[in-house]
């Protein structure tokens, strides 16, 4: 019996340790505003929304990626409430871009390859409504380009399963909590960050040099 209850501790630590929902309030981030207003916008769902901030940050011609809630029909939602499942909204990174270094398509194929767009509901080890992928497009350029390349990706044989992302117009971004923005830059040594998202995010970089800044490398 004491066995089974330090099996069943040890689980838990592990979760704890690898998944996006914790509660880590009192690591606050000081990260100053920037007037954003030129630059153009692209909003991403998939999964975690830590290390898809930082993945984003790391791509040249990214100025800012904020993290924050959209997809479902409450409003002002805490990360709490989210983390629920009952809000509808999803993790989700609003990328700030300057279209003159990088193309919306060329953001397009960095969504796409940074995650498995087949996964429903999740990115593991993070699964739930609130991690599901979405592709929310401002206009209608963004969603024929959005289709078409999911539709090359199915005509390509490169996934066994169907694209389980979403295209759904964009509504509004919900600013998620200051804790979470540029999380993994305030908390490089926490748990889920070291075990998940650094190795996701280098797993990418790897992939794609010619992408990334030279000083985001992770």
């Amino acid at each position: 019996m004491k066995f089974l209850s330090s099996l069943f501790f040890a689980l838990a630590v592990l979760f704890t340790l690898s998944s996006c929902a914790q509660k880590t309030k009192n690591q606050q981030s000081n990260s100053p505003k920037k007037d954003l207003s030129k630059y153009s916008q692209a909003t991403f769902a998939a999964g975690c929304f830590w290390h898809e901030e930082a993945l984003f940050e790391s791509v040249k011609g990214v100025q800012e990626a904020i993290s924050g809630y959209e997809g479902g029909k409450t409003k002002n939602p805490s990360y709490e409430e989210l983390e629920n499942g009952t809000t509808g909204h999803a993790e989700t990174v609003n990328v700030y871009y300057d279209s003159s270094v990088i193309t919306y398509p060329t953001l397009l194929k960095i969504y796409f390859a940074a995650q498995d767009p087949t996964s429903v509901n999740g990115q593991a080890p993070d699964f739930g409504t609130q991690y599901r992928s979405i592709l929310f497009y401002r206009n209608n350029t963004e969603k024929l380009l959005a289709e078409n390349y999911i539709k090359q990706l199915t005509a390509s044989g490169k996934y066994k399963k169907p694209i389980a992302v979403q295209v759904v117009p964009f509504t509004k971004l919900w600013q998620a909590e200051d804790y979470h923005q540029d999380f993994i830059q305030h908390n490089p040594d926490q748990g889920y960050v070291q075990a998940v998202s650094i190795p996701e995010i280098k797993k990418f970089q790897k992939e794609y040099p010619q992408l990334i800044k030279k000083d985001h490398i992770f």
